[in-house]
């Protein structure tokens, strides 16, 4: 069964380990390590592969610190699938992918993190702006289109996600193209949306780079004036569009896929709308990850992240979350529109830290209260 995502998000005590025990230099110079340590990647993963080194292929068992943003419910069985193959430990330390960005910067080259897993890029274009990523070799960044990685090289992502509008098609027959469409008469008090989730921000940040400030906060005030309905998850959102409690929803593509595999499709009634056009309700973000330059164990923090956009971690993400695989050889669930028929708007994925001028922004529109 493919993993779910809960309301809350859960997270696991820091130090908590994935793999043994199941739960869960400045930019623009290369890491002279991660350049250096392409040979012994190599070593590893044959060794893993069993071509080569100890005779139950397993490495030396060293053990790397993972920042992960991500669910450990989501990613922790590929963590333990990685310490099977490799016999790399995973010491996981999660949180908000904000939180251990910020902590990230808090802590510059003392952070005992090796590798940070992020749930979105604009977390990881904070971390890349303070300069405490490594840059990554090419066998690794060219797995994954240039739109999908730091332009720096200093992180690559791991999976995709589309930001659409959920409709519950008994109450809406002739569903929204844009998100200005939301702003109709028809749509006032039957609209829901996550203020405080990081997708739902990383939506008002991408709509502040493409409209301006100004362009933005117009239509936050606009929306606003509909009097959406808040919930506290996507999962909520998107469980009040499935029973009609709302007609719409902003959420990400994978939540309708989610109660298809729990309950069939011919029990669900929701449509998720994909906003072509390059509409900002389109924005196609990623999960992402970077090397942290401070790290001691270069080869190992890098092993994980070639891991991760490797076939057993694309194959994971489209088959277990629902995600967009981003490795081209690597297909999306058959359900899923392909990511190349899409037309998100065009934004440097980097660019999307700012949260913090996008939360002063939503309440002061009163959208991050409600």
């Amino acid at each position: 069964m493919p993993a779910h995502r809960t309301a809350t998000g859960g997270h696991t005590a820091p130090g908590a380990r994935a793999g043994a025990r199941p739960h869960g230099r400045s930019p623009g110079r290369r890491g002279p390590v991660l350049a250096a340590g392409l040979l012994a990647l190599a070593a590893l993963v044959l060794g893993a592969c069993g071509g080569g080194g100890d005779d139950d292929g397993e490495a030396s068992g060293e053990s790397i610190t993972l920042y992960t943003g991500r669910n450990t419910e989501l990613v922790g069985p590929l963590l333990e699938q990685f310490t099977e193959e490799t016999g790399i430990e995973v010491e996981v330390r999660d949180g908000g992918s904000a939180e251990l960005a910020a902590q990230i910067l808090t802590e510059g080259e003392a952070s005992p993190a090796d590798v940070f897993l992020s749930q979105d890029a604009g977390a990881l274009g904070a971390v890349t702006k303070a300069g405490l990523f490594a840059e990554l070799p090419d066998a690794v960044l060219d797995r994954v289109p240039a739109s999908y990685r730091a332009a720096d090289g200093t992180w690559v992502g791991t999976s995709g996600r589309v930001r659409t509008i959920l409709v519950n098609p008994e109450l809406v027959p002739d569903p929204p193209e844009s998100i200005d469409d939301l702003l109709a008469a028809e749509y006032s008090g039957r609209i829901g949306f996550a203020p405080s989730n990081a997708s739902f921000q990383a939506f008002v940040t991408g709509l502040r780079i493409l409209r301006g400030e100004d362009g933005a906060r117009q239509w936050l005030e606009a929306f606003a004036a509909q009097d959406p309905v808040p919930y506290e998850s996507n999962v909520a959102v998107r469980d009040a569009v499935e029973s009609g409690e709302v007609a719409v929803g902003l959420v990400n593509h994978y939540y309708l896929y989610e109660l298809i595999a729990e309950v069939g499709e011919d029990q669900v009634n929701s449509r998720n709308q994909y906003l072509a056009g390059g509409d900002p309700g389109g924005l196609v973000n990623v999960a992402g990850a970077g090397v942290l330059a401070s790290s001691e164990r270069q080869e190992s923090a890098l092993a994980l992240v070639e891991y991760l956009v490797g076939p057993e971690g694309q194959e994971y993400f489209a088959r277990e979350t629902f995600e967009y695989p981003l490795v081209a050889d690597v297909p999306a669930d058959e359900a899923l529109p392909a990511l190349s028929t899409l037309d998100p708007p065009e934004v440097d994925l980097s660019d999307l830290d700012s949260l913090e001028a996008t939360q002063e922004l939503l309440a002061e529109t009163g959208l991050l209260t409600k």
